[in-house]
């Protein structure tokens, strides 16, 4: 059993016959055929990878897929950072705490 990975699928694990080709720098080929989308993509020495799999037929890029990655794993990280944290505070309050005290806690 070959173990399966998340993200787009590339080069060999496409497994539609024919693909609406994208190039390298980012115009529209039109659609052709796996094999012939395979050979064009290794002529420029980069990968095939399906962008739009639901899209009849499946959407192909030719691209760099380790720098693709790399970009796709930088923009989830900025993402991330972006989220704002809800922080939850707990004050501690006795009962004869001064009301300029009070004023105090309930500012921080």
């Amino acid at each position: 059993m070959v173990p399966t990975r998340d993200g787009p699928r590339i080069n060999n694990e496409i497994t539609s016959m024919q693909v609406r080709l994208v190039g390298a720098d980012g115009e529209m080929v039109g659609i052709v055929s796996l094999r012939e989308a395979l050979e064009r993509a290794e002529d420029e020495g980069m990968d095939l990878v399906e962008v739009a799999a639901q899209a009849i037929p499946p959407v192909c890029k030719i691209l760099d897929y380790g720098k693709f990655n790399f970009e796709e794993q930088k923009r989830k990280a900025e993402a991330r950072k972006k989220q704002k944290i809800i922080e939850v505070k707990e004050i501690k309050l006795r009962p004869m705490i001064d009301d300029n005290d009070y004023a105090v806690k309930m500012r921080a």
